[in-house]
C-alpha cells in the first residue's frame, strides 16, 4: 500500500480578547456582596492595570462631586501615572488607598453611571495607527497622564473635568492601542491646560487690579 503523505496544517490559536473595563465593572457590580476595595478593583483589572486605572480614576472626576473633591480623587491619577513614567510593570498604590472601599450599593450606583459611557467609547476604539512600538511609549504616555493628573488636582473652579476626560481618553487609547483616540485625548489635554492657564492668569490679573484699586482708596 502506498503511504499517503499528509501535511499537517497548524490551526492558528485565537487569542482571547482582554475584557473591556466596562465588562470588568459590570461583573464586579453583579458579584458584589460586600464592600468593594480599590485593591480588589486593581486586581480585577489584571495586566492592563495602568491603562484601566487611568480610565477608572479619571472617570471618578467626571461625576458631579462636591467642590474640592478632585484634590483627593486626582491623587491616585498622579500616583499611577508617575509609576508609568518610572517604568513600573505593575501598578502600586499606597495601602491606605488600597483599603478604601465602597459599599456594594455605592459601587453598583457608580457602575450604573460609568458603564454606559464607557461602552459608548469602547465601541468606537480599536487598534489603529498606534505611534509606539510595544511598551516603548508607556513612559511618554505616563508623562502626558502625569501632567493631566496634576491639572486635575489643582483647585481651579470647574478646571478638573476636561483634563480628567482627556486622561480617560488617553487611558482608553493605551488599552486598545488606538492612535486616533490618543491624538484626540492629547489635543483635549492641551486645550484643557490652556484653559486652566487662562483662568489662573485672569484670576491673577483681577487680584492685581483689585490690589492696586484698594491701594488707591487706602491713600
Amino acid at each position: 500500500m502506498d503511504k499517503v503523505n499528509e501535511t499537517i496544517v497548524p490551526v492558528p490559536v485565537r487569542r482571547r480578547r482582554p475584557r473591556h473595563l466596562s465588562e470588568v465593572l459590570t461583573l464586579m457590580a453583579c458579584e458584589a456582596t460586600g464592600p468593594v476595595t480599590i485593591g480588589a478593583i486593581r486586581d480585577a483589572l489584571g495586566d492592563r492595570s495602568f491603562a484601566a486605572l487611568l480610565v477608572f480614576f479619571a472617570s471618578f472626576n467626571l461625576l458631579p462631586l462636591p467642590p474640592g473633591a478632585s484634590v483627593l480623587l486626582g491623587l491616585p491619577l498622579v500616583i499611577v501615572s508617575a509609576q508609568m513614567v518610572y517604568g513600573k510593570r505593575t501598578a502600586w498604590l499606597p495601602r491606605f488607598l488600597m483599603r478604601k472601599s465602597l459599599s456594594a450599593e455605592q459601587f453598583r450606583g457608580l457602575a450604573d453611571r460609568l458603564v454606559p459611557r464607557l461602552r459608548l467609547l469602547e465601541r468606537l476604539i480599536r487598534p489603529r495607527y498606534w505611534p509606539f512600538w510595544r511598551r516603548q511609549g508607556d513612559r511618554i504616555i505616563g508623562a502626558i497622564a502625569l501632567v493631566l493628573a496634576i491639572a486635575v488636582v489643582l483647585p481651579v473652579p470647574l478646571g478638573n473635568w476636561l483634563p480628567a476626560f482627556a486622561s480617560a481618553l488617553v487611558g482608553l487609547a493605551l488599552s486598545e492601542r488606538d492612535g486616533i483616540l490618543f491624538a484626540i485625548g492629547v489635543t483635549l489635554g492641551v486645550i484643557s491646560l490652556a484653559i486652566i492657564a487662562a483662568v489662573v492668569l485672569s484670576a491673577g490679573a483681577i487680584l492685581h487690579f483689585l490690589w492696586q484699586h484698594m491701594g488707591i482708596f487706602h491713600w
